[in-house]
């Protein structure tokens, strides 16, 4: 009689255990959603750029978020995504030096040869808030697929900062004013798994009206492409 009664006990508590393992299979299944922290690397490129100024070595970004992910439809595999994220962008740049002079930002064209130059960059450092419609072939238990998301970044300028080296003279600046402190513009990241192309497509310039280049207004935008990866 014991053992009858302890093999139902343990009959029940299987049971009680599978149910709940079904229940929360349904759960999982109906609340599915990729959120996902996100990780970038890129290379900058200056589009727009006044005639002179050019670009040299590589110029990096480093970007890093979270995305909130929305699921649309049933099936659950198209979305829209809300994030936050740090990025840090690099420019390195050519014949074209950024000095202070009188409380002014000035752009002085240079002959590099004459200067020896060893680092001629600015950098910019913002918050962002990306904004995507996001397809994929994915399911609530399909860690590889393949994704097409597209959108909308808006960033915040936090900080920024110029440096020039040379055997001539050493220019540090930081926080200018020039920069334009909103920048946005389009992204696509698309790929299978954890390898997916990325690129952002500046539609505002990253100086304000302001700023010139031999009495030509500067309206360089930025154009970046490189790698994403999204950590689960």
């Amino acid at each position: 009689m014991k053992s009858c009664l302890l093999f139902l006990l343990v009959l029940i508590g299987f049971l009680g255990f599978s149910q709940g393992n079904n229940n929360n299979d349904t759960e999982l299944y109906e609340n599915y959603r990729e959120d996902q922290f996100y990780a970038s690397v890129t290379y900058n490129l200056l589009n727009n750029k006044p005639s002179g100024i050019s670009q040299t070595g590589f110029s990096s970004g480093f970007h890093f978020g979270f995305i909130r992910d929305m699921p649309i439809n049933k099936k659950r595999n198209v979305a829209i995504g809300l994030g936050m994220g740090i990025s840090t962008n690099s420019y390195n740049q050519k014949n074209v030096l950024i000095e202070d002079i009188d409380n002014s930002i000035y752009f002085t064209k240079i002959d590099e040869g004459d200067y020896n130059v060893s680092k001629n960059k600015f950098t910019t450092y913002l918050i962002e808030v990306p904004l995507e419609i996001r397809w994929r072939t994915s399911n609530a238990s399909d860690y590889n697929f393949w994704r097409i998301y597209t959108g909308f970044k808006m960033g915040y300028l936090l900080y920024n900062s110029s440096k020039f080296r040379s055997e001539v003279t050493d220019v540090k600046l930081s926080n200018i004013d020039s920069f334009n402190k909103l920048q946005y513009g389009l992204t696509l990241s698309a790929g299978y798994g954890t390898w997916n192309f990325h690129v952002y497509y500046g539609l505002n310039s990253i100086f304000d009206e302001s700023v010139t280049f031999e009495d030509e207004s500067i309206d360089m935008k930025s154009l970046k492409i490189g790698l994403m990866f999204y950590i689960l």
